[in-house]
């Protein structure tokens, strides 16, 4: 039985907003056609044959339409993209995500998100003073008004939803404040994102990046406060610890690159292209085209099979540390950010499970037990 994950970027690196620190349009600037437009009917139905020919009864098929801004691709492309997977899905079970910055929700998108049992994910950064300072509409005008107003209509249709925060540099100066506005907000499911330097520059250069030193004062405050939380037995979830309780439970990976690992991706852009990451959508990582080629042959790829079996080199830093088992170097595209910076020998995952592992360990534990008397 097959369990896959299919990222589909039907609107490109097309976007609405003029996020300051959009790392896709980063590296799709870098690319010969850094957007291919909008997916075409022809193309996504080409799509959908060449993915549902490698299935078998039993399989379940994900689709998580990213961007860019995915819904720019419009309700009537989903609608269609919905119903020709109904046509071809036979015994595969299908579920279906959407990664937005909600400025273009309304009652229309919510019904058909509603219908088709949609998790939606959206793009807030915190308060309306952070969230304004770096996502911006194409005037530069703040969205943060507008993705609360949408956040309303998911409460409205009960829809699921988890909140995307990019952790600027800025915004990890914050982390009560940050804390004070999900609880404040209901926010049940939380992810904080690294905010990535361009691929072609230092880390310094770009002021809205993380830094290791930001990321561990930012966690180790976050898990604080999340700890006391949890054991008045309020729950909120944080992805990142989330899949650290997961790990340290039951050795389960829940994220690409949480043990250092690149987990496999199909990454498809609008005219089917197929990429192996989604921070890696350059021509050289270009592994074929669900258009014309079938999901297997992309797969077992050489660019496929090079791009996960990378060498990458483990800072001499790594090699000495008591966390490289649940560690591994972290996601190589996140380690300037999260981990390690240049020469410097300060880490900032090491200095976050410095202070956290014993309370994470307990919470696995608990964990553990609440499972065997289920």
């Amino acid at each position: 039985m097959k369990n896959l994950s299919i990222m589909l970027k039907p609107a490109s690196s097309l976007c609405n907003l003029c996020c300051k620190y959009c790392f896709y349009a980063d590296v799709a600037s870098q690319r010969e056609i850094s957007s291919f437009g909008i997916m075409s009917e022809k193309a996504a139905h080409l799509v959908l044959d060449h993915i549902f020919s490698d299935t078998d009864a039993g399989d379940h098929v994900t689709f998580a339409f990213q961007g860019g801004e995915p819904m720019l691709a419009g309700l009537s492309f989903f609608e269609d993209f919905v119903a020709e997977t109904e046509k071809r899905k036979k015994q595969t079970s299908v579920a279906y995500a959407l990664q937005t910055n909600a400025t273009l929700l309304n009652e229309a998108w919510c019904s058909f998100l509603k219908k088709y049992n949609f998790l939606v994910g959206i793009s807030l950064d915190g308060t309306a003073e952070q969230h304004d300072t770096y996502r911006v509409d194409r005037d530069g005008h703040g969205t943060f008004k507008r993705v609360m107003e949408a956040k309303k209509l998911l409460d409205k249709y009960e829809i699921p939803y988890n909140v995307l925060m990019t952790l600027t540099n800025s915004l990890a100066r914050h982390p009560r404040q940050v804390w004070n506005f999900i609880k404040k907000n209901n926010l049940s499911f939380v992810q904080f994102t690294p905010c990535l330097a361009p691929l072609d520059s230092r880390n310094t250069d770009a002021v809205y990046a993380l830094t290791p030193r930001r990321f561990s004062q930012f966690y180790t405050e976050i898990f604080s406060l999340w700890f006391a939380d949890w054991k008045a037995g309020s729950y909120t979830s944080i992805k990142l610890i989330d899949d650290l309780v997961h790990l340290l439970s039951y050795g389960m990976i829940n994220s690409c690159g949480l043990t250092g690992k690149c987990s496999p991706q199909i990454i498809v852009e609008a005219d089917g292209s197929v990429y192996p990451c989604d921070f890696y959508t350059l021509d050289a990582h270009k592994a074929g085209n669900l258009c014309e080629e079938s999901l297997e042959s992309i797969y077992t790829s050489s660019v496929m099979t090079d791009f996960r079996y990378r060498k990458v080199e483990i800072p001499a830093h790594c090699k000495e540390c008591s966390y490289w088992k649940i560690c591994g170097g972290g996601c190589k595209r996140m380690r300037p950010q999260v981990c390690l910076q240049g020469d410097d020998s300060f880490c900032g995952y090491q200095s976050f499970l410095d202070f956290a592992i014993r309370d994470l360990q307990s919470v696995a534990l608990e964990q553990r037990r609440y499972s065997c008397y289920r």
